[in-house]
């Protein structure tokens, strides 16, 4: 496998002159693991002795909805526990009085349940978790399910929430025991971070009432109001921690995390004529060329996993562009190139 690291280097360099963020790490590997990184600037652009390292911890934010939720419902799934199809209510049945007791795990994994678009979570239903948990589950519906793809960060918070009510343990509990340990993630957990990590922590977003960045702790509200375990987001982790899943995605086999087959299941278009194409929790890096068989997900946060079977390598890009900005063209602009540098042909070593 031949790797172009001068050029994701350069475009690095570039993204940081424009301030899309303040340092970066990546990682660029097949089925056996690693073969070319780097990391490039720092944590914080106050402090230029904090040097971005290998093991440099970032919040992942979105990121959770697949090193957790998606792989976690995935080894529910290769043990029979559900299926895609079913409904909610079929799986919980004091869901059958819901308007989400309709909906399938594969709606709310394609984003075409029709759940409400946005969490929202302390606005609706205050600042009690049980109440929380009730209130989403409960809520009235957006739309018809299967009739349109809405993102949705509810998505993942119900699909959370079924892992922990199927199990009746906790998902940081059933992530940690049935994907990150197995697959050798030791730096990978559910914020806030003990002390003794922040220190290698990007910081992200300016929290209003400290008036400091955060660090070590959830920037998303919605993770924070729930104590950090929330499907939508709250895992830190390192490079190499989320290189480890992507390659795992290439060779993934029964009894160690999530399966072969629900890989191949959710690296394929779901959502037949809608649009945009999703597959289950994963959607092409390109609409236009779907066809390439490249596969992403994103955090808001800056971070972003990519993985391409038919070439059997995936990619890694982890920044702390919130500490900026939350303007999004910046960090779309260099995960782009990021891209084309790293699953476009003629790349040389």
């Amino acid at each position: 496998m031949s790797v172009d690291a001068d050029r994701i280097n350069a475009l690095l360099d570039q993204a940081m002159e424009k301030q899309a963020t303040p340092g970066a790490v990546w990682l660029v590997g097949g089925p056996a693991g690693a073969v070319a990184g780097g990391q490039i600037g720092v944590l914080d652009p106050t402090d230029p002795t904090t040097l971005t390292r290998p093991d440099t911890l970032f919040d992942i934010a979105s990121l959770t909805k697949v090193t957790a939720v998606w792989s976690v419902i995935g080894t529910l799934w290769d043990k029979g526990d559900l299926r895609v199809d079913d409904s909610l209510a079929h799986l919980l049945p004091d869901l059958a009085t819901s308007p989400l007791g309709q909906v399938t795990v594969r709606q709310l994994l394609t984003h075409t349940a029709g759940v409400p678009p946005r969490a929202q979570l302390k606005a609706l239903y205050g600042t009690d978790a049980t109440d929380i948990r009730r209130g989403v589950l409960f809520e009235q519906l957006h739309h018809t399910p299967g009739e349109e793809v809405q993102y949705t960060d509810r998505a993942a918070l119900i699909l959370g929430f079924l892992a922990e009510e199927l199990t009746g343990q906790g998902l940081d509990v059933l992530a940690r025991e049935r994907v990150w340990a197995p697959l050798g993630m030791g730096q990978t957990r559910f914020g806030p971070l003990p002390a003794q990590q922040t220190g290698r922590t990007a910081p992200t977003e300016l929290d209003d009432e400290s008036g400091r960045h955060l660090r070590g702790i959830p920037h998303d509200f919605s993770a924070r109001l729930l104590g950090g375990v929330c499907g939508i987001a709250g895992v830190f982790s390192t490079a190499p921690d989320v290189g480890r899943f992507l390659a795992h995605m290439l060779t993934a086999v029964d009894g160690v995390g999530f399966g072969e087959k629900w890989v191949a299941e959710s690296l394929r278009v779901q959502t037949g004529e809608l649009e945009p194409q999703r597959g289950l929790f994963w959607h092409p890096a390109t609409q236009t060329a779907p066809e390439e068989d490249v596969w992403v997900h994103y955090g808001f946060t800056g971070t972003g996993a990519w993985v391409c079977p038919h070439r059997e390598r995936w990619a890694v890009l982890m920044t702390n562009k919130l500490f900026y900005t939350r303007d999004r063209g910046p960090i779309t602009e260099l995960r782009g190139a990021f891209r084309q540098a790293v699953f476009s042909g003629g790349t040389t070593s």
